[in-house]
């Protein structure tokens, strides 16, 4: 009797972004959940400089130790190409002792890239060319998705509440009826990128022109955002079983210092707290998972999404933003709120690679 061959997934993490370690951690969590007997895994690192590499690395060492994030570099592993050519799912594998060989036959793709060249459309866009199955967003709903200027505007023409706020384009300033209708405090951030990247606080006017600097060395698009004085809350989505209606996790609950906010520093380096569930009334529970599936429709979103939201003290509801590929590393909301809600790390990660498999690529 024949062996079923297992399915076999190919994990893409590091890349060129500014979130680049954080995909490392998020893809040593996915390798250590996947089960051997089920699938084979094929660890896919992109350096810093956009190399792909065949990166033969034990999960361990993709975990940030202490302080120290882990990186993909041109050591990692041999060089590998993957052809924009539907009639073949072959990984090239250019080894310097052995020549050029391939990687026969990849069944799917897990893109577990954050920010730039990877949750944005671009590299959905080359899975589409190569006809290679893939979890999550499609092209557009990657790009939409990982721009906060067209997510809010998405998400408003649904009826879905944003905060005030303002586009600024590379080589546009902040106009002074602008300033009155933000008011202080603002937050400003690059339109394009995630983990709390080159986002600044501003309490006054006179600090903004070092904020917006510091946005647009990730990205010259920057938005300011007046700040919503509310609870930071979150929910997941899944693409529904089946092709049936997205489904929305338990809450949570983001807990920062008074005077402080949810930084790259307080989620991956010093443990910052959160509760799920949200301690919310069922009524604001059940709106803000209606407003996490409508953005997640919105958007025309596939497999995953972590929708956040700001909810004040007499219980208005704001979106924030919507990760379309978000973080999966232990300390990430996004596999917390599926525990709790009683899908545990392995599962989730099986659902999405069989809801992908069973989506395909193309137009749906």
């Amino acid at each position: 009797m024949t062996t079923p061959r297992k399915t076999r997934v190919a994990i893409v993490f590091g890349g060129r972004s500014s979130e680049h370690a954080i995909s490392c951690v998020s893809a040593g969590s996915i390798l250590a959940a996947l089960d051997p007997d089920e699938y084979e895994v094929l660890p896919v690192g992109i350096t810093r400089e956009g190399r792909w590499v065949l990166a033969g690395v034990d999960p361990a060492t993709l975990a940030i130790a202490g302080r120290t994030l882990p990186e993909i570099t041109a050591a990692s592993g041999n060089a590998i190409v993957l052809a924009a050519d539907p009639t073949s799912t072959d990984l090239i594998v250019r080894d310097p002792a052995e020549g050029i060989s391939s990687l026969t036959g990849v069944d799917v793709v897990f893109p577990v890239l954050h920010g730039a060249y990877g949750e944005d459309g671009t590299i959905q866009g080359l899975l589409e060319m190569a006809g290679l199955p893939y979890v999550g967003a499609n092209v557009f709903a990657s790009a939409a998705g990982m721009d906060k200027e067209f997510t809010k505007k998405l998400a408003a023409v649904e009826g879905i509440p944003v905060g005030p706020y303002a586009v600024l384009r590379a080589g546009v300033s902040l106009s002074e009826a602008d300033k009155e209708r933000l008011g202080l405090p603002v937050f400003v951030k690059p339109s394009r990128a995630g983990s709390s990247h080159g986002i600044t606080r501003v309490t006054d006017w006179a600090e903004l022109d070092d904020a917006v600097a510091t946005a647009r060395r990730i990205d010259p698009k920057v938005l300011v955002e007046a700040a919503v004085v509310g609870r930071e809350i979150e929910c997941g989505v899944l693409e529904g079983e089946a092709g049936g209606a997205p489904e929305a996790s338990l809450l949570a609950e983001i807990h920062v210092a008074d005077g402080d906010w949810y930084d790259f520093e307080t989620k991956y380096l010093d443990g910052g707290r959160s509760d799920i569930p949200a301690d919310l009334p069922d009524e604001v529970t059940r709106q803000v998972q209606e407003y996490a599936r409508r953005t997640f429709t919105a958007l025309d979103c596939a497999g995953l999404a972590r929708v956040d939201f700001f909810v004040t003290a007499d219980h208005q509801i704001y979106l924030n933003e919507i990760n379309t590929m978000p973080g999966m590393t232990p300390t990430s909301m996004f596999p917390q709120m599926w525990a709790a809600t009683g899908l545990e790390y392995p599962k989730v990660v099986d659902r999405l690679i069989r809801t992908a498999l069973r989506r395909g690529t193309g137009l749906h």
